[in-house]
């Protein structure tokens, strides 16, 4: 099921403001405390959506935008941002164009992840900054009813032509540019009252998702069943119990009946 408009641009005003405090004591220690020149630095938002990111660092930075998606453009634009529609493998700027350039949730996206960053290394003056990108492979669920949300996350990033891991890659994809980056990890623990605030919308939203999950879970399960009874009736137990532990339907309805349940 494609992720709509609307669908991004909630879930990216989601992330902007879980992620504000990291964010804004990361540029103050790292990039406002080095800042020799006068007023605000500027900055370039790569990727930068109806520009939600923007928002927050509009009081420390004369900040523009770019995004690929004339919709997005638009809507920034209306909020009254500095926004070129424009791809970020290709930047409009000529070199040394902005004191800092930064990007969020942007290279999981994009095709060539080492080449957006050789473009935002090239038009920056100073700093190059990744604010955020998932490495969902990392993520820990609990209780055990939400351990297939993982991977339901991964397969939704994958099937929407994303990578979901892009997140460890990010200092050998600063080294392919020639940079040697600062890497840290942004700690979150989202318990239920967290996520049932301000995101109910989204439980209730990622019911149809699960459910066309549960569908083709449900045919994987029955796949296997049948190879496991191949497998016995040829006496190989061991490839019986293999084709079974290969299909999650149980963990995946746990999940799915427990979603449910928080968001009644």
């Amino acid at each position: 099921m494609p992720w709509s408009t609307k669908d991004m641009d909630t879930q990216l005003s989601r992330q902007s403001v879980w992620l504000r405090e990291s964010w804004i004591w990361l540029l103050e220690q790292r990039v406002l405390r080095n800042w020799n020149g006068r007023g605000r630095p500027t900055a370039l938002d790569v990727g930068c959506g109806p520009g939600f990111v923007m928002e927050l660092l509009a009081h420390m930075f004369d900040v523009q935008g770019i995004d690929i998606d004339p919709v997005a453009v638009a809507e920034g634009r209306r909020r009254g941002f500095e926004i070129r529609e424009a791809d970020a493998h290709s930047l409009p700027f000529k070199d040394n164009s902005f004191d800092m350039i930064y990007c969020s949730f942007l290279l999981l996206w994009v095709d060539d992840p080492a080449k957006v960053l050789s473009e935002m290394t090239r038009v920056s003056r100073q700093w190059v900054v990744c604010l955020a990108e998932p490495d969902l492979g990392a993520r820990i669920d609990f209780p055990e009813e939400l351990l297939s949300l993982g991977r339901i996350a991964e397969e939704g990033v994958r099937g929407e032509g994303g990578d979901p891991l892009v997140g460890r890659k990010l200092r050998s994809i600063f080294q392919a540019c020639g940079l040697e980056p600062e890497v840290g990890v942004h700690p979150g623990v989202w318990g239920i009252d967290k996520l049932r605030e301000g995101t109910f919308e989204a439980w209730i939203d990622l019911a149809p998702v699960l459910t066309e999950w549960e569908s083709g879970a449900f045919e994987k399960s029955a796949e296997a069943e049948a190879i496991a009874a191949e497998a016995i009736a040829d006496g190989d137990t061991d490839g019986a119990v293999s084709a079974l532990m290969g299909s999650d339907t149980a963990l995946g309805l746990e999940a799915y009946e427990f979603i449910l349940e928080l968001s009644s």
